[in-house]
């Protein structure tokens, strides 16, 4: 719990301060009762995958990565364009028929990239079942998979 605490605790350093170095960290974290070695923070950088960036004074100062939502968003679009095989929407569920093991991965960015309609998605090796918040929400889902320009796909409704 202590290391958890400890790392919650350097991400609300570096977004309130320019923390330059990991010396300037190790004080800061001393200064709210965490007394840990030059080392260990190194460690807790490395984990929490911190980068440094430019600063308007030419210096440079940890930050958290990016989310690579871009990234994310466009997987997701390909996925859809060219693995769904069969769509299906039964009230508030959306079923997705994919290519064999394409099922995990299109359910893992579902559940990512947060959709306002989606509750949740589980995925197989070859079905994702996205649970929607509502019967509309489904609908809307399902509108937006469609806007994807989808090929060779079955359209298959309750």
């Amino acid at each position: 719990m202590k290391k958890m605490n400890r790392q919650n605790e350097i991400k609300q350093l570096i977004e309130r301060r320019a923390v330059e170095r990991q010396e300037d960290l190790v004080t800061l974290l001393a200064e709210v009762g965490y007394n840990v070695t030059q080392a260990t923070v190194s460690r807790d950088i490395k984990e929490l995958k911190l980068i440094k960036v430019p600063t308007p004074d030419g210096g440079y100062r940890y930050s958290l990565p990016t989310r690579k939502t871009e990234n994310e968003d466009s997987q997701f679009r390909q996925s859809i364009q060219n693995y769904l095989q069969i769509l299906k929407q039964s009230e508030r569920f959306v079923s997705l028929t994919m290519h064999p093991g394409h099922g995990p991965a299109v359910a893992m960015l579902t559940n990512r990239l947060d959709f306002p309609e989606v509750f949740t998605a589980i995925g197989d090796d070859a079905t994702v079942l996205v649970v929607c918040k509502s019967d509309e929400a489904a609908k809307q889902f399902v509108g937006r998979l469609e806007k994807m320009r989808l090929k060779n796909v079955t359209r298959v409704d309750d």
